[in-house]
C-alpha cells in the first residue's frame, strides 16, 4: 500500500464523517433533507452550484477533449459562462415561486405550474432518466481517478462499490447538508491543485504555457482551431447553447437552488461562480501538455490523460491528493443527483399515485429510493461502455427537454396548456432516444443537407420538434382547459 492510497482513503473517510455530522440538531423532514430548510446563504449556496457543475468531468472530460479533440474542447468554457448568465435572470423567479407553494423538487414545479400532477409525473421520469447517465458518468470518473491514482492497487470495480457506499450513507443519513460540508473540502482542493498542476506541469515538460502551444501548433497547426465538418462552428454555437439551456434544467440544480436563503443569494452566486469555470482552463493545459507526454491514448482511454501526467510527473503523496479531489468531485454532484432523483420520485411519482401517504412516508420512501437507484446505476456503469463526454452530452440532449415548458410557463399569459406541455416533452424525449439508439446525426438524417446544418447537435432537432408539438398541441386543447393561474405566473414573470 503505498502514500496515495492512504490519502484517498484519508479525504474519503473524512467526507463520510462530515456527511454525517451535518444531520446532527436537524429535524430531518423532507425540506430539511432536500433543500435544507431553504436556509442556505450564499456560500453554502455557491459551493453546492459549483458541486453540480464542476464534476468528474472537471477532472477527466475536459482534459481528455483537450487531449483528443483540441479547440473544439473550448465549448465546455463557453456553455458553463453563458448557462450562469441565464441563470442570473431565470433562477430568482424560480426560487420565490417554490418558496412561495412550498416546492421541494422540480417536478412540484411543472405540477404546481400546470395545475397537473401527471405531468409532474412525466417531468419526474424524464429527469429520473437524464439523472442515470449523470450519475453513470461521475461512478465511471470515480473509478477511473481511484483505480490510476492508487496505482492500480484498487481496480475500477472496487473503488465504485466503495464510493456507492459511502454517498448512499450520507445522503441517507444527512441529505443536503452533508453534501453541503462535502463540498466545502472538494472545492478547496480543486481550486488549490487544480491551479498547481495547471501551472507546473507546462512549464516542467515545455518552460511555459506559450512554449508548449507552439509546439502543438508545430505538430499539428489545425489542432486548436475547429475543423470544417464534424465538430465545425456549427456544432460548437447549437452545442454551446443545447448545453446552456440543459444546464438550466437539471433537477438536481431546481432543489439546490431552492435551498438558498434569499433570491439574492442566488444572484450573487451567478455573478461569483462563472470565475469558477476559470479552472477549467488550467484543465486544459494540463490535457494539452499530455498530448506529448503521454501519447497513444485514444477512445475512453484519453479520459486518462491527465491521471496518466500526473503519475509520471509527481510523487505518489500528491497524486493521492488529485485522486482525493477527483473522488470528492465525483461524491458531491452524485449525493445531489441521488437526492433529487429520490426526493422526486417519492413525492411526484408515488404520492400521486398513493394520495394517502403521509410526508414522514415520503420523506422515509425518499431515503429508502437512494441505495435502490445507486445500484441501478452501478448496473448501467458496469455494462455501459461511452465516454465520459459522450454520457454528458447525451444526458444533457434529454433534460433539455424541459426547458420549453418552464420558459412558457413564466410568461404572463402563456399559451401553453398541460397536454401540450407533456406532448412536446414526450415527443422530444423519444427523438432524443432513437437518435442516441441508432447513433444517428442530422447528417445521417439529412445527407443533402449543407455541413453547417448537418453538424448541429442534434438536440436542436428534438428541441424544435418539441417546440413545434408544444405549441400545436396547446391551440388544440387550449378550450379544454383552464389557463394557468394568473397570480402564479405573475410572480414568476421574466
Amino acid at each position: 500500500m503505498n502514500a496515495s492510497l492512504f490519502v484517498i482513503l484519508g479525504f474519503l473517510l473524512l467526507a463520510i464523517y462530515l456527511g454525517i455530522q451535518a444531520k446532527k440538531g436537524k429535524d430531518m423532514d423532507l425540506e430539511q433533507w432536500s433543500v435544507g430548510g431553504r436556509g442556505f446563504g450564499t456560500v453554502f449556496v455557491f459551493l453546492l452550484m459549483a458541486g453540480e457543475s464542476y464534476t468528474t468531468f472537471t477532472f477527466l472530460g475536459a482534459s481528455s477533449w483537450a487531449y483528443g479533440k483540441g479547440g473544439p474542447a473550448l465549448y465546455i468554457i463557453g456553455y458553463l459562462s453563458l448557462l450562469y448568465c441565464l441563470f442570473y435572470w431565470f433562477y430568482p423567479n424560480i426560487w420565490k415561486y417554490a418558496k412561495e407553494h412550498k416546492l421541494v423538487s422540480q417536478s412540484d414545479f411543472f405540477t404546481s405550474k400546470y395545475k397537473s400532477p401527471y405531468l409532474g409525473v412525466l417531468a419526474a421520469v424524464i429527469g429520473v432518466i437524464s439523472m442515470i447517465p449523470y450519475i453513470v458518468l461521475q461512478l465511471k470518473g470515480l473509478g477511473i481517478i481511484v483505480s490510476e491514482a492508487s496505482y492500480g492497487l484498487i481496480s475500477p470495480t472496487v473503488a465504485i462499490w466503495i464510493g456507492v457506499v459511502a454517498v448512499t450513507a450520507y445522503v441517507m443519513i444527512s441529505g443536503i447538508h452533508g453534501s453541503a460540508w462535502t463540498a466545502v473540502i472538494k472545492d478547496i482542493m480543486i481550486f488549490v491543485i487544480v491551479l498547481f498542476i495547471g501551472i507546473y506541469i507546462p512549464f516542467h515538460y515545455y518552460g511555459g504555457i506559450e512554449p508548449m502551444f507552439r509546439e502543438i501548433q508545430e505538430t499539428n497547426p489545425n489542432f486548436l482551431t475547429l475543423p470544417d465538418q464534424g465538430l465545425s462552428t456549427s456544432w460548437f454555437i447549437s452545442t454551446v447553447i443545447m448545453n446552456c439551456l440543459g444546464g438550466l434544467m437539471w433537477p438536481h440544480l431546481f432543489v439546490a437552488t431552492y435551498s438558498a436563503s434569499s433570491a439574492k443569494a442566488i444572484r450573487k452566486n451567478a455573478i461569483i461562480t462563472p470565475l469558477y469555470t476559470i479552472m477549467l482552463l488550467f484543465i486544459f493545459f494540463v490535457g494539452f501538455a499530455a498530448i506529448k507526454q503521454v501519447p497513444g491514448l485514444t477512445g475512453a482511454d484519453s479520459d486518462l490523460a491527465l491521471l496518466r501526467l500526473s503519475i509520471q510527473t509527481f510523487d505518489p503523496w500528491f497524486v493521492g491528493m488529485i485522486g482525493a479531489a477527483g473522488l470528492l468531485t465525483a461524491l458531491v454532484p452524485g449525493s445531489m443527483l441521488l437526492m433529487a432523483a429520490s426526493t422526486t420520485l417519492s413525492k411526484n411519482v408515488y404520492k400521486v399515485f398513493t394520495p394517502s401517504a403521509t410526508e414522514k412516508q415520503i420523506a422515509n420512501l425518499a431515503r429508502t429510493l437512494v441505495p435502490v437507484i445507486s445500484l441501478i446505476c452501478v448496473y448501467f456503469t458496469f455494462n455501459g461502455g461511452n465516454s465520459i463526454v459522450t454520457l454528458l452530452l447525451m444526458a444533457y440532449s434529454f433534460i433539455t427537454q424541459l426547458f420549453p415548458a418552464v420558459v412558457f410557463s413564466l410568461s404572463k399569459r402563456s399559451i401553453i396548456t398541460k397536454q401540450g406541455a407533456a406532448a412536446g416533452m414526450i415527443v422530444g424525449v423519444i427523438t432524443v432516444a432513437y437518435m442516441t439508439i441508432n447513433e444517428s446525426t442530422i447528417g445521417t438524417l439529412f445527407p443533402s443537407l449543407p455541413h453547417v446544418l448537418k453538424d448541429l447537435n442534434v438536440g436542436v432537432i428534438a428541441l424544435l420538434i418539441n417546440v413545434f408539438f408544444m405549441v400545436i398541441v396547446s391551440l388544440l386543447t387550449k378550450n379544454l382547459v383552464s389557463p394557468l393561474n394568473m397570480k402564479d405566473s405573475q410572480s414568476t414573470k421574466l
